[in-house]
């Protein structure tokens, strides 16, 4: 085959894949739409939240606790800050904190996870026995110890979360990469002399990304329901950086009044968190053959 064969024959693979994603869109239930349509609305506030909010993220008024008005739309917390910019800033830093976390887990886990099942033997061993080791602690309650000794900043919180969350990651992508590193198409690339990195880009990683992918969602909602709620517990995200599970945490003593919104920010989270669950449902469902019966 000769080169112009060859890049002919990838931009066909490319369409066919672009075709199948636009079918599959096409025939996503409403829980995927509605799943995909709150995604895309957090993220366009948490990337123009500088825009939106009507105030500036640590912005303080003379009246605390105030009350909804035309002033404040969601009335202030105990500082007199306009919760509805807390609210909408807080988007923008909590959402960012465990998408990066999520994405060094992944880095950690994968390829980790990947090394053990191409390599077998005695590296596998060392890895999962350690892996055994850190799932065998409560991970809220090993995060809080390590943050407590390497204090609270946003880059402890990322990697301290990260390492701990890259286990379950680990799991999982040595468990599909085993199925797939004895296959006779990784064998015949041994024998043709390709080195570990090639094998597992080339040949391991692209035939397991789908339980990845969706298990990036659900990694995603665990980290970001973990940083809501070491915030919530005061060792997360720290004043006066504008945070949902701190946000809940500062204002609970208006639900005592009445006043509801301190369970905005809780509502906020529980929203993404179900939308992301959606989305991760109709992909594992896309991506595994299976069709529901008519």
């Amino acid at each position: 085959m000769t080169r112009s064969e060859s890049v002919a024959a990838v931009q066909r693979l490319r369409r066919s894949r672009a075709t199948r994603a636009k079918t599959a869109l096409k025939k996503a239930p409403f829980s995927a739409w509605f799943g995909i349509v709150v995604i895309l609305g957090y993220v366009f506030v948490a990337v123009f939240a500088h825009w939106i909010a009507p105030y500036g993220e640590t912005q303080v008024f003379s009246e605390a606790f105030a009350p909804w008005s035309q002033e404040f739309k969601l009335g202030t917390d105990q500082l007199g800050r306009d919760m509805l910019t807390r609210l909408i800033y807080g988007a923008r830093n909590t959402i960012a904190i465990a998408v990066a976390t999520t994405l060094l887990s992944f880095a950690v886990g994968v390829s980790l996870g990947l090394l053990a099942a191409l390599y077998r033997g005695w590296l596998d061993q060392i890895l999962s026995r350690a892996v055994d080791v850190l799932m065998s602690i409560p991970s809220l309650i090993f995060a809080l110890v390590l943050l407590t000794i390497f204090g609270s900043s946003i880059t402890s919180l990322i990697v301290i979360i990260a390492l701990l969350d890259s286990t379950r990651v680990f799991r999982l992508s040595r468990a599909v990469g085993l199925n797939v590193a004895v296959m006779e198409y990784v064998e015949v690339a041994r024998l043709r002399g390709e080195g570990p990195k090639w094998i597992i880009a080339k040949e391991i990683l692209p035939n397991v990304m789908p339980p990845l992918v969706a298990e990036f969602g659900l990694r995603f909602c665990f980290v970001f329901l973990t940083v809501a709620a070491l915030s919530f517990l005061g060792v997360g995200i720290q004043p006066p950086t504008a945070d949902w599970g701190s946000m809940v945490r500062e204002n609970a003593t208006l639900i005592t009044y009445g006043d509801v919104t301190p369970l905005l920010p809780a509502c906020a989270i529980a929203l993404l968190t179900v939308s992301v669950n959606f989305v991760v449902d109709w992909f594992l469902q896309a991506t595994s053959g299976l069709r529901d019966e008519k």
